[in-house]
């Protein structure tokens, strides 16, 4: 279950956001509004909510989820992958010291965003990707070990991180489309499909027996609803623009 949750508050400089998605720019207006609905909804599954201020030096810094790994035992800075967000997980850090103690930071030539990497259980899936490379997972398992985690990794393809595809649903439910829907390292988990037209839908979150799923993806509803859970749907249209999506907008522990 999880207690706290960390946000930021969308920067005007998102507009001029890294994206590969070719649907225009975000509308400011439209992306605050969304992001107070967002965190609307993690207030009803019961979590508190720190809402940090903007940070206009970085134009995608809303995307909280990948500047850091946060355990029960330990919190993990990451280091970014893209250049131009170099310098949010600083940031990040001076907000954790409130809540860790123990607190371990990757370091160059290692890159890992958090985006890439999926707890289950006392285990991490982190994926390999344009913005995480090997050196950096390894620093992330050894951590992860020194504090009695595992891990592993996972190549990959298609997508720009790890969930952008998957979504844990606790209870060895798992979101999964593209190319993991036949990956053999999820074989054993309860496979939720995600058709290739909803993809975007893959990517939702669990908190506290709820799942905060994008808006206007009604099979991916359906499927999910259908395994038993209570369904919260957030419309994140204008962070879709940026490659971004639900789990990309917070850190949550």
């Amino acid at each position: 279950m999880f207690k706290n949750v960390i946000v930021r508050k969308p920067a005007r400089s998102m507009v001029k956001g890294i994206t590969t998605a070719n649907l225009g720019k975000p509308d400011y207006k439209k992306a605050l509004k969304q992001h107070a609905e967002y965190v609307k909804a993690l207030k009803q599954c019961g979590v508190n909510v720190t809402l940090l201020e903007e940070d206009e030096r970085y134009p995608d810094s809303c995307f909280v989820e990948d500047t850091a790994l946060l355990t029960d035992k330990c919190a993990i800075i990451t280091n970014l992958g893209a250049k131009s967000r170099k310098g949010e997980q600083i940031e990040i850090q001076k907000v954790l010291k409130n809540f860790y103690e123990n607190i371990e930071v990757i370091q160059p030539p290692g890159t890992i965003e958090g985006g890439d990497i999926m707890m289950v259980g006392d285990h991490f899936y982190i994926g390999l990707s344009d913005r995480t490379n090997k050196n950096g997972a390894n620093q992330m398992i050894k951590f992860l070990e020194k504090y009695g985690y595992t891990g592993s990794v996972v190549a990959l393809n298609e997508v720009l991180h790890l969930k952008t595809g998957l979504s844990y649903l606790e209870n060895n439910n798992l979101l999964v489309s593209g190319e993991f829907i036949d990956k053999e390292v999820f074989k054993d988990f309860n496979k939720i499909e995600i058709s290739k037209e909803e993809s975007y839908a893959a990517n939702c979150i669990w908190v506290n027996d709820n799942v905060i799923i994008p808006k206007g993806f009604k099979k991916a509803k359906d499927a999910i609803v259908k395994k038993g859970y209570k369904v919260i749907e957030v419309d994140v249209s204008e962070f879709r623009k940026l490659d971004g999506g639900l789990s990309c907008l917070s850190l949550r522990f």
